[in-house]
């Protein structure tokens, strides 16, 4: 017999259907998933066959062939566990084919029978909404996420609940929204910070304008102080960027449950030893990176010389281009990467050029190296060349 069922993967910040064939045929019994399938989707057969035989159902000792269209897309994670369980029941005859066919289905199921909850769900459940259907099937983990999608969101906890409900036989209830706290507001003011009015001016430009930012100065002068206080003054996200922050954020799988749109700039200080490909992203399959993270936000690069130059380097395009294209065997993807990026420093390698309240021990040779780190072009789209820092305390 066939059988189809609908899921769905992510495709970039964005969401894509899965159309699940299942057909099961006379012959040697055995579990195929063609399509492009990656490992997690490939290693669902077990998953599957555990979850159908714990939870009461016949696993069919036949041939089966799942086939995951479009199948010149390649498709991820463990979200496409349930559509092909749901599918082989129905192509067993288990479970109606054309009761199956008309919702989405998306989750990791437990070798129990259990729904787990994935990651990406925000716009997966855009994208089941944009092809016209009304409903889907997700992990009560991530039943108040997927009804920013507009859809009439069911929550499951077993792969038995979603059998009989498909059954009729025992109709769960429709999700409601949950209330939500208060729209969040930055933890850090700047208005909390005394003195350094100069600083503080330079920030709130950076902030009307959406100017990159370089702060120099010796240790201890505010400058990681000031700039994790520069969200408290940026505008309020609009709808539509609080939606697309919140996809990068459901993807990355950084998104708290029951919170709401992000409703708060993002602000994001990776470590000097971030990775080229952890700035802007990677793997086989690419996944956002920092710069992504901070898209309609701040990215904030503490010690800056101390990064690797190759990580500076990346930053170049992004930051003229408001997206970063990440091209692999697998897939080529685009995410946007509209971020503010404000840079701290030391003036010299032992901090204290310029300082009159202690003298610096570097020589000029030292000051040229220090300074050679940071490459022409990427003070340039920072705002200033070498010949226009200037050295001394913030403020």
């Amino acid at each position: 017999m066939f059988a189809q069922t609908y899921g769905a993967t992510t495709l970039g910040i964005n969401g894509a259907l899965v159309t699940v064939e299942v057909d099961i045929a006379n012959g040697l019994p055995g579990l195929d998933i063609v399509g492009l399938p990656d490992t997690a989707v490939k290693e669902s057969r077990e998953r599957v066959r555990a979850a159908i035989k714990n939870t009461g159902f016949e696993f069919p000792v036949r041939r089966i062939t799942v086939n995951l269209a479009p199948a010149d897309m390649k498709k991820d994670g463990s979200g496409l566990d349930l559509p092909i369980a749901i599918g082989i029941l129905a192509a067993s005859g288990q479970i109606s084919p054309a009761d199956c066919s008309r919702h989405a289905l998306i989750g990791e199921l437990s070798l129990e029978g259990k729904l787990r909850g994935i990651a990406g769900i925000l716009p997966m459940a855009f994208s089941v909404a944009e092809t016209g259907r009304t409903a889907v099937f997700v992990a009560p983990d991530n039943a108040q996420e997927a009804l920013f999608g507009g859809l009439t969101v069911y929550a499951p906890e077993t792969l038995r609940e979603v059998v009989l409900h498909l059954r009729g036989e025992a109709v769960l209830p429709p999700v409601e929204k949950a209330p939500t706290a208060a729209a969040a507001t930055a933890e850090d003011d700047l208005a909390e910070i005394q003195g350094q009015p100069v600083a503080k001016r330079a920030l709130e430009i950076a902030a009307a304008g959406g100017h990159n930012m370089l702060m120099v100065g010796p240790p201890g002068s505010g400058k990681t102080m000031l700039a994790r206080r520069l969200p408290s003054i940026l505008p309020r996200l609009s709808e539509q960027e609080a939606v697309e922050v919140t996809k990068i954020y459901s993807i990355a799988g950084l998104l708290k449950a029951n919170t709401g749109l992000v409703a708060v700039r993002p602000f994001r200080s990776p470590h000097h030893t971030v990775s080229d490909a952890g700035m802007i992203g990677g793997g086989r399959l690419p996944k956002p990176g920092e710069i992504t993270l901070s898209h309609h936000g701040v990215l904030f690069l503490d010690e800056l010389p101390e990064f690797p130059r190759q990580v500076l380097e990346v930053l170049r395009q992004p930051m003229e281009d408001g997206e970063v294209t990440i091209s692999r065997v697998n897939a080529s993807l685009s995410y946007p990467a509209k971020f503010m990026m404000i840079a701290a420093m030391n003036p010299c390698p032992c901090g204290f050029y310029g300082d009159p309240s202690q003298q610096c021990t570097c020589s000029p040779g030292d000051l040229r190296r220090y300074m050679k780190r940071i490459s022409g072009p990427l003070l340039e789209r920072i705002g200033h060349t070498r010949k226009s820092l200037v050295y001394g305390k913030v403020g």
